[in-house]
């Protein structure tokens, strides 16, 4: 090509070509130093999914569960509701959850419309003592007591210290109504008639807005025992003087001749 002809828009192309390669280089020089120098960025836990109950902050008891044998003994009352379905639960705690000394737990479950059937004994026991983290849960024969025939489970705890629970369901159509709980203590199991006696002290204090509920506890007070003092058999030696500490103070039968 002739000089006269050669024009610099001819060099244009190459130079920009060449300039635009440059800090493409530049630029992935650029992250990759990002990449390597860089601090790892903190992990994040997921958040834990919201709880489907919520815990009433000033509780009002409806319910009183009365043991003079364990005054001294932390004690416990929450409410919680559903948030979707509206149920409500009450919750009566005796002593520590995590010591050896006698536990008991009692729950009063009302539905609303967040459950079609109440659960399985097993399951349902399963489930609400998750915090003790159940384990060799076996159901057992149906146990007396005055709000009738309860469902009993027996499992042991594998957190905290090493204990064994007896768990125990009844559930009611009308009114809609569930009683579970479970009484634990370390080593050996209680004994049943025991907790059918801690039962026998629970009472309702308020029904609120539901008259079947105060209907219900009425007709069982009309058939408590008082721990078998009404009992014919045994009611000169009542059973359980000291509930609390699970034993039966049953006096030694008299000998022939003392």
């Amino acid at each position: 090509m002739l000089p006269a002809l050669y024009s610099w828009r001819d060099e244009l192309a190459p130079i920009v070509v060449r300039l635009l390669a440059m800090a493409g280089g530049a630029a992935l020089l650029a992250i990759m130093a990002t990449m390597i120098f860089q601090e790892p960025a903190a992990s994040v836990a997921p958040s834990p999914p919201p709880s489907a109950w919520i815990e009433i902050a000033r509780p009002f008891p409806a319910f009183v569960l009365s043991i003079p044998e364990a005054t001294d003994a932390p004690t416990h009352y929450a409410i919680r509701r559903h948030v979707v379905g509206g149920g409500r639960k009450d919750i009566v705690s005796l002593g520590d959850a995590d010591g050896v000394a006698p536990y008991l737990e009692v729950q009063i479950y009302r539905p609303g419309s967040e459950i079609a059937d109440f659960a399985d004994p097993v399951e349902d026991i399963a489930e609400s003592a998750n915090a003790l983290q159940p384990t060799d849960l076996h159901r057992q024969e149906a146990l007396d007591s005055k709000f009738g025939p309860l469902a009993i489970v027996i499992f042991k705890t594998a957190i905290g210290a090493a204990r064994s629970c007896l768990a125990f369901v009844r559930t009611y159509a009308d009114p809609r109504l569930q009683l579970s709980g479970w009484f634990c203590q370390g080593g050996d199991l209680i004994e049943r008639a025991t907790l059918a006696c801690a039962l026998d002290r629970l009472t309702l204090l308020a029904a609120g807005s539901d008259p079947k509920v105060g209907a219900l506890f009425a007709r069982a007070e009309l058939k408590r025992s008082f721990c078998g003092e009404r009992d014919p058999i045994i009611a000169a030696t009542p059973k359980y003087k000291l509930l609390w500490q699970a034993l039966a103070a049953r006096p030694e039968p008299r000998r022939a001749g003392r």
